[in-house]
């Protein structure tokens, strides 16, 4: 069964798209990493490769940055991966002594001190993945000037252990790009399409020289122009996310501190057939070769052969590459909800076996759409596939994602006994014409013709069974019959659905992508054991987390850099490593 919490889905959240600014800062401080002796562990230190710092101010006081230092442990061990001992992290300030001003974070980076232009952090414990290590606070020194640059080396040192070192760069000044939120309908229908005049500014203290506009939109959405100077990606139709379509458009020129710029041509934003609970992401970052490898985190792109994108001319010649100034602001979001629906069929099986036999049944069900479901915001389960187990049988085995239940439908503390009742939750998206297909290996306790247990597709919650997109509710229940009239001679394995209001009334039968039970005759083990995964979803279900409900996010990829998401996790694992280190 897969649940999606705030912890969960901040961590899916840092693994994706939304995380690639500080997975490649990480990637890119370890490619030079020195070989090393079977068991000396290698950790690579990381962070932004660049940070602009605001200008110190006439008066009053200067305005703070962040620096996010980061550590890489490459084991895949979560439980016996990680390194038990004692580190020391070194700063050496000597490179921006004149040009910033430096501090760390007393509450993630409590055991850090400064003296003179040298700084040392100690700590205890690095777990596989990334982790925060030190975040430090800096500030435009007094009497730095505009353009004023110089680096921070990070260096580390364990018994046992080899750390591969880190530099970063600090500039005062710097673009800053903003993305201004567009005025778009939300409330839509299918087919319904709107302009959408993308409208940025630089309220940096230098100019932008080109920039990275990109567009990220969910599997309803669509912008049907494909730019020259854009390349695209849509996700793997057999991937288990939101079906996002992604595009880094590079234009070109230099966009001048304090102008506003729009598109030449607006672009046109289209809710499609599919539509039902849709998002759109807009952001503007200055164009810069570290960018774009960020921004496409290893994803591959197409570039498109239509006109090309274009900005207002600027009117200044070439401007000098700098880190942005504020990059939460780079961003923009919007929701829609489409009025649609989605049409989500049941379908059984038919098995047979003599007494004492165990027999493989595969039930489920498929969205016939037109829309695709995916709660992208609250990262809930879209539904729940409720089963009821023949009479005369009991489940050997079931998908992990299934629970056991009683038979009315309560709590169940053994997991591990067979049960009357199972409940299958999807995950957060199911696409249009996937759906969710469950294997369970039934022991046949006594032979009895014709018996059958429900296969029901329905809401999550038991109390409102009522999928509110469905308008045909009569196919969301199909039967699993044993040793029915019908076994042996090719007829339809699911029986009628029930009665109600919609449906066709028709069987409902298993899909043609649905596993065939005759791959696994009578007596041998299903594809799935009470601890091993359900079979494919099709695209359907499985991982991936939610956006947050509120606020500007960066980009989600294929599942990723939200800087928010992005800190919260180091801010996690930095308080899980201290945890460790105290108790």
């Amino acid at each position: 069964m897969t649940r999606s919490t705030p912890r969960t889905v901040l961590h899916r959240a840092a693994g994706s798209f939304a995380a690639a600014g500080l997975l490649a800062a990480a990637s890119l401080a370890g490619a030079a990493a020195p070989a090393q002796a079977a068991d000396t562990p290698v950790f690579t230190l990381g962070g932004p490769a660049e940070t602009a710092l605001h200008p110190y101010p006439e008066s009053g006081k200067p305005k703070s940055s962040t620096v996010g230092i980061t550590l890489y442990n490459p084991s895949e061990d979560e439980e016996n991966g990680g390194f038990g001992g004692d580190f020391t992290l070194t700063f050496d300030l000597s490179g921006v002594a004149g040009v910033a001003d430096v501090k760390f974070d007393g509450e993630s980076s409590p055991d850090c001190k400064v003296t003179g232009t040298k700084a040392v952090c100690e700590d205890w414990g690095i777990w596989p993945g990334l982790q925060g290590a030190a975040d430090l606070v800096v500030t435009a020194a007094d009497g730095s000037e505009n353009g004023d640059t110089g680096t921070i080396k990070v260096t580390g040192q364990a018994d046992g252990a080899t750390f591969t070192p880190f530099t970063t760069r600090l500039t005062v000044g710097g673009p800053d790009l903003v993305m201004e939120r567009l005025p778009l309908k939300s409330e839509l229908t299918p087919g319904a399409k709107q302009q959408a005049p993308i409208t940025f500014a630089n309220r940096g203290t230098r100019d932008a020289d080109g920039v990275l506009l990109t567009l990220r939109y969910s599997r309803g959405l669509d912008i049907p122009q494909r730019y020259s100077n854009c390349e695209y990606t849509v996700d793997d139709p057999d991937l288990p996310d939101f079906g996002w379509t992604t595009a880094l458009c590079s234009v070109e020129g230099a966009f001048e501190a304090g102008a506003t710029y729009t598109l030449a041509t607006p672009l046109t934003l289209e809710a499609t057939e599919r539509a039902y609970y849709d998002t759109f992401l807009y952001g503007i970052h200055e164009n810069s070769a570290a960018q774009r490898t960020a921004l496409r985190a290893g994803a591959p792109f197409e570039r498109g052969t239509g006109g090309v994108l274009k900005a207002v001319p600027a009117k200044k010649g070439a401007a000098a590459r700098s880190a942005d100034l504020d990059p939460y602001d780079n961003q923009q979001e919007a929701d829609f909800r489409t009025e649609n629906t989605a049409d989500f069929v049941a379908y059984g099986d038919q098995v047979a076996g003599t007494e004492g036999s165990f027999v493989n049944a595969d039930i489920g069900f498929r969205n016939e759409g037109p829309a695709w479901i995916g709660h992208i915001r609250s990262g809930e389960d879209v539904a729940t596939v409720d089963f009821t187990v023949p009479q005369g049988a009991s489940v050997a085995t079931k998908p992990e994602r299934c629970r056991a239940v009683t038979a009315d439908g309560q709590y169940r503390e053994d997991q591990n006994t067979p049960a009357p009742r199972y409940f299958c939750n999807t995950s957060m998206t199911v696409r249009d014409g996937a759906g969710l297909d469950l294997r369970f290996e039934l022991r046949i306790d006594k032979a009895m013709v014709g018996a059958s247990g429900a296969v029901t597709v329905r809401n999550t919650f038991l109390k409102n069974p009522k999928l509110p997109f469905d308008p045909k509710p009569a196919n969301n229940t199909a039967y699993l019959v044993l040793n029915g009239e019908g076994d042996g001679d090719g007829s339809d394995s699911g029986g009628a659905t029930e009665g109600g209001d919609g449906g066709s009334g028709e069987p409902s039968t298993p899909p043609t992508s649905a596993p065939d039970p005759a791959e696994s005759p009578s007596g041998t083990s299903g594809s799935t054991t009470s601890g091993g995964s359900s079979s494919g979803t099709a695209g359907g279900s499985g991982g991936g987390g939610g956006l947050a409900s509120t606020g500007s996010i960066a980009l989600i990829a294929s599942g990723t850099a939200a800087a928010a998401l992005a800190a919260g996790l180091v801010l996690f694992t930095a308080a899980r490593r201290r945890a460790a280190r105290h108790s």
